[in-house]
C-alpha cells in the first residue's frame, strides 16, 4: 500500500492507533491504567467508519469565536473591551491565537465587532438587541443573518417589587437551625480568593439566598458568559417538551438526515444523546485521545461555523454503537436543541419564545440570552449568558424535583436521569456524567458524590446539593479558571460545615 494512504488511513481510523494494552502500563500509575482500558474499550466497539473534519480555516475560525465572544462581552455583560480581549472567552477563542489576528474592531453605533486577519477575511458578529438572541458571527463575505431575530418580552412582574425567588426582594440572611452563617459569609469570600478572577457568588439553602458576593463592576442583573452550563438549559427544554407529550425519552430521536432505510443513526435514542453517549464521530480537544495536530474539531465548530448548524452536525457520521461509549462532544447537545426547535415549531409555536415562555417566565429568569447560529438556531451548547441569581433559579427547579409553585414543569422521574450515572461512562471508568449534568460520582470534589453540576469552560458552575438543600452558582471571567478551583473546592468544604444535612 502506498505509504501516504496508510498514514491517511491512519488518521481517520483509530484501529490504526497504537493504544498500549492496559496490562502494558504500570499500576504504579492507576490514571494511565485506566485511560489505556477506556480507550482498548473503545478501539474494541468501533465501527469501519471514515472521517472528514470541518471545512475551512482554523484561524477563520478563531476570528469568527473571537469577534462573537468581544461583542457579547461588550454589548450583553458590559465589559471593557481590553478587559474583555485579555480575559474572556480563551474557550472558543484561544489567547494564544489571538495575537495572530487582527485587533477587534468595536462598531458602538452598529454594535458589532470585527476581527480582520491579515490575509483580508473579516469576521463580524453583530448583537441582535436587547433581549434577543445575543450576538450572531455573519457567515465569511456576507451582510446579513439568514433569520429574523426576536426580541423576547418577559411577562413578569417587577423584580425590585416582587419577593425572591420570582422577584429580587430579598429580606435578612435567614438564620435557619443548625445554620453557622459565619461560615457561610467565610465560604463565600473564599469563593473570591486568589487569582481566579470569580466574577459572581450566590449561595441558596432551602431556597433562599444567604449568601452573595459580586466582583467590581458586576451586580446581580449582570449576564456572565456560563458556556457549557447551557448544556444543562438545553436538558432543560427536552425536559419540558417531554412532560407536554412532545417526545420520551428511549424513543429513536427523530432527525430528519437519519430516517432513511438502513441508516444506522435512526437507532440513536434521546436518552443517548442526553447521556454523551451517540456514538457519533465528531472530534472533541475532551477526547481522551484528542490530536490538536489532526486539525480544527468539531466540537468548536459548531461554535464558529457560518452555516445551518444542526444540519452540518446532524450529518456526521457513526464512530460506535449508541450507548456503548461515552465522550463529551458538542454533537449531542446540538442535536437535542435540533430536536427542541423541531418539536416546537411543529407545534406551530414561536421557537426563540418557547425557553422564555415555558421555562423563564415560569421561575423568574430575566436575565437569560441564547445565541444562536445565523440561522437561529440555539446554540446553548456554550452560547449562553445570564446572571447568577437566574442560575440559582434554575438549579432550584432541580433541586425541588421539576416543580415550581406547585407546577409541574420537568417531568416525573427526570430530575433523578439527568442525575444518574450514564452507563456508557461507567463502564469507561468515569463515573461523573449524568444527563447533560455533571455528577461527582468519583469524588473529586469535597461534596457529596450524589452532588450534579452545570459546569462551563472557565469555572462556571452551578451545583445542586440535594442532601444539604443546597444550590451554589459560581461564575468567573475565562482567563481565572485554573485558579478557580481550588478557591471553589475550599468554598464548597466551609459549605458542607456550615450547612446540615438534611434529615
Amino acid at each position: 500500500m502506498n505509504a501516504v494512504l496508510l498514514i491517511i488511513l491512519c488518521l481517520v481510523a483509530s484501529s490504526c492507533r497504537q493504544t498500549p494494552p492496559a496490562e502494558a502500563v504500570s499500576e504504579e500509575d492507576p490514571a494511565a491504567a485506566q485511560k489505556a482500558r477506556m480507550l482498548a474499550r473503545a478501539d474494541s466497539l468501533e465501527l469501519p467508519t471514515s472521517y472528514e473534519g470541518p471545512p475551512g480555516d482554523p484561524l477563520v475560525h478563531h476570528a469568527s469565536a473571537y469577534a462573537k465572544i468581544m461583542c457579547s462581552a461588550v454589548f450583553i455583560t458590559g465589559l471593557d473591551a481590553d478587559f474583555a480581549a485579555a480575559n474572556v472567552g480563551g474557550f472558543a477563542s484561544p489567547f494564544e491565537e489571538r495575537p495572530n489576528m487582527g485587533k477587534p474592531e468595536v462598531d458602538f453605533k452598529r454594535k458589532a465587532v470585527s476581527i480582520t486577519l491579515p490575509n483580508g477575511i473579516t469576521r463580524t458578529a453583530i448583537y441582535t438587541g436587547d433581549q434577543s438572541q445575543g450576538c450572531v458571527t455573519l457567515p465569511v463575505g456576507e451582510k446579513e443573518l439568514h433569520f429574523k431575530p426576536t426580541k423576547i418580552a418577559r411577562k413578569l412582574p417587577d423584580a425590585n417589587k416582587t419577593p425572591w425567588p420570582m422577584g429580587d426582594v430579598t429580606s435578612d440572611t435567614p438564620s435557619l437551625p443548625g445554620m453557622d452563617l459565619a461560615k457561610v459569609k467565610q465560604a463565600v469570600d473564599t469563593a473570591f480568593a486568589g487569582d481566579g478572577m470569580t466574577a459572581a457568588f450566590v449561595v441558596t439553602y432551602q431556597g433562599k439566598i444567604i449568601g452573595e458576593r459580586y466582583a467590581d463592576g458586576i451586580t446581580k442583573d449582570t449576564p456572565l458568559e456560563s458556556w457549557s452550563m447551557g448544556k444543562s438549559l438545553t436538558a432543560t427544554m427536552m425536559g419540558v417538551l417531554i412532560n407536554q407529550g412532545v417526545y420520551t425519552l428511549d424513543q429513536p430521536a427523530p432527525i430528519p438526515e437519519w430516517q432513511k432505510d438502513g441508516d444506522p443513526r435512526a437507532a440513536i435514542r434521546i436518552s443517548d444523546l442526553l447521556h454523551m453517549s451517540s456514538g457519533l464521530r465528531f472530534r472533541a480537544p475532551q477526547d481522551p485521545d484528542f490530536d490538536p495536530a489532526l486539525g480544527y474539531p468539531d466540537h468548536l465548530y459548531v461554535y464558529t461555523a457560518g452555516e445551518n448548524i444542526f444540519q452540518w452536525t446532524a450529518g456526521r457520521g457513526q464512530q460506535w454503537p449508541p450507548n456503548t461509549i461515552g465522550r463529551y462532544r458538542n454533537c449531542d447537545p446540538v442535536l437535542t436543541n435540533y430536536l427542541v426547535r423541531l418539536g416546537v415549531e411543529k407545534r406551530s409555536e414561536k421557537y426563540h419564545e418557547f425557553p422564555q415562555r415555558a421555562i423563564f417566565d415560569k421561575i423568574g429568569i430575566r436575565t437569560m440570552i441564547m445565541e444562536t447560529d445565523s440561522y437561529g438556531n440555539f446554540l446553548t451548547q456554550g452560547y449562553e449568558f445570564a446572571s447568577a441569581r437566574d442560575w440559582a433559579r434554575l438549579g432550584n427547579l432541580y433541586l425541588q424535583d421539576g416543580v415550581w409553585n406547585g407546577e409541574r414543569i420537568l417531568p416525573e422521574g427526570f430530575v433523578k436521569f439527568v442525575s444518574t450515572l450514564a452507563e456508557p461512562w461507567v463502564k469507561d471508568g468515569r463515573p461523573v456524567y449524568g444527563g447533560f449534568f455533571w455528577i461527582n460520582g468519583d469524588g473529586n470534589r469535597p461534596i457529596p458524590k450524589d452532588a450534579y453540576m452545570m459546569l462551563g469552560a472557565g469555572g462556571q458552575s452551578t451545583t445542586i446539593i440535594p442532601s444539604h438543600d443546597l444550590v451554589i452558582v459560581r461564575l468567573g471571567h475565562y482567563k481565572g479558571a485554573p485558579g478557580s478551583g481550588p478557591s471553589l473546592d475550599n468554598a464548597y468544604k466551609l459549605l458542607m460545615e456550615a450547612i446540615p444535612v438534611k434529615k
